[in-house]
């Protein structure tokens, strides 16, 4: 029914697909198909058709933050990789949601605008990374995000301002609401020397690759920092780095990452998740908490 329904309104579309290369930890999981909507008129026609016959769905960034826990995802895979617009108008920017967040903090330095450096080196989507507030050095989406446009559970398009997101740290209302969808964020930055901010990058890159194993597939922090902590010092306080389950280990350069350092299934990943979790419990009475999202 969903295959005819893809053919005949010529969706572009893969039948049991791999997700392998679609999430950074490198899982090897598979679905029942990905789709990729040209625009909003057709993903509005997947996403009734998918409710209309109670489909199972999940749109998929570039899986930078993800656990799929199990071999299979019974479900549809939505990737927004062609909504891959960009629009500069002064300080503002206008980005739909399949953009690389690393491209374009580097475009806009180049351009000398200011306010994405913290960005250049996060492998998501603008939209993932706007519903999740991702950020680093201090900073986030929060602080540089003026508006987001969104398909509502309703299907009406409509724009929520920066006050109406709800932005905490690491949290959004579009989070919390994933019914939402982001279909382009708007930026608003402002004017900076970019060979001062091209500085700043080589020198936080030359530091991540010194203290993060960025050599190898992972998903970055696994847990946020606790209150005036670390949660990468907690870990390794408790002598946890090496610690493995099947091809999943906490890393020796940096013990709140975990890394594939071979064939890891989401359930490796998982139960040392759950290892993690339960020392720093017994040792510090302290409740980690998963950065991670985990796809069942």
């Amino acid at each position: 029914m969903i295959k005819s329904f893809f053919e005949n309104h010529n969706i572009e579309y893969r039948e049991k697909a791999s997700l392998k290369n679609y999430n950074t930890y490198k899982i090897d999981a598979t679905c029942n198909y990905i789709v990729f909507p040209k625009n909003e008129e057709e993903l509005i026609i997947i996403l009734k058709e998918l409710k209309k016959y109670k489909e199972k769905y999940l749109f998929l960034g570039n899986g930078s933050n993800v656990i799929f826990s199990k071999s299979h995802y019974d479900g549809i895979i939505i990737k927004l990789d062609n909504f891959n617009t960009i629009e500069y108008d002064n300080t503002l920017v206008h980005v739909g949601a399949g953009y690389s967040l690393i491209k374009l903090a580097m475009e806009t330095i180049e351009r000398g605008l200011s306010g994405l450096e913290f960005a250049a080196g996060i492998p998501g989507c603008v939209g993932a990374s706007t519903a999740m507030n991702a950020g680093a050095y201090n900073s986030d989406m929060a602080s540089v995000v003026k508006s987001v446009k969104v398909l509502t559970p309703n299907f009406d398009i409509k724009t929520l301002e920066n006050d109406e997101l709800e932005f905490a740290y690491r949290d959004s209302f579009l989070k919390r609401n994933n019914n939402y969808v982001v279909l382009s964020t708007t930026f608003k930055l402002s004017l900076g020397d970019t060979e001062t901010m091209k500085k700043q990058i080589a020198e936080r890159r030359t530091k991540r690759f010194i203290s993060q194993p960025l050599n190898m597939p992972s998903a970055g922090s696994v847990f946020r920092n606790p209150d005036n902590m670390y949660a990468g010092e907690l870990i390794e306080k408790l002598n946890l780095k090496g610690y493995r389950i099947g091809d999943a280990e906490i890393s020796e350069k940096h013990a709140n990452f975990i890394i594939n350092v071979g064939n890891a299934t989401g359930n490796d990943i998982i139960e040392l998740i759950k290892k993690i979790k339960k020392e720093v419990k017994s040792k510090y009475n302290i409740e980690l908490i998963l950065e991670q999202i985990i796809i069942e």
